[in-house]
């Protein structure tokens, strides 16, 4: 019997990884399923005010997004199997910090996608992963192991 693994992709949304993983888990016939936040920015940052209506102060206005995103991210965390966050070179990703966190006290095995150069800004959250890859690929070649048990 085959089990559907669950992984929830958090991090940065200005690249495709979320892409290449999902191409790579088809390509190799893994049975997971993907999970993932709200990709489009605008829409994460506006969610509160588009439903719940217009904030004149923007801490408001920001407080409302982040409690809708929040039963959105909280939810699939707390569902996924294997928690995988990418931390990019470009922006600040408090939330990524914050999910892998959430998935560590949780007890949800994590994984971390970040370049290199980014090892020692990311220390104390690298030693809390289980895995630390550098690429996409990594990434769905643990995955690959983990689920099937077979070496890429």
């Amino acid at each position: 019997m085959e089990v559907t693994w669950s992984i929830y992709l958090s991090g940065e949304i200005h690249s495709d990884w979320r892409e290449e993983i999902s191409e790579e888990i088809i390509a190799k016939h893994l049975a997971i399923n993907i999970l993932f936040p709200v990709t489009n920015h605008s829409s994460s940052d506006n969610c509160g005010v588009h439903i719940l209506g217009k904030e004149e102060n923007t801490f408001w206005k920001d407080h409302k997004g982040a409690k809708l995103n929040l039963i959105r991210t909280k939810t699939l965390i707390e569902t996924a199997d294997i928690v995988i966050v990418k931390f990019g070179e470009k922006y600040r990703q408090w939330n990524a910090a914050f999910d892998a966190g959430y998935a560590v006290a949780l007890g949800t095995p994590l994984i971390t996608l970040h370049e290199a150069s980014l090892a020692h800004a990311l220390k104390e959250i690298d030693a809390a992963a289980h895995a630390v890859a550098e690429t996409p690929r990594q990434v769905v070649d643990i995955l690959s192991y983990v689920i099937k048990g077979q070496l890429s």
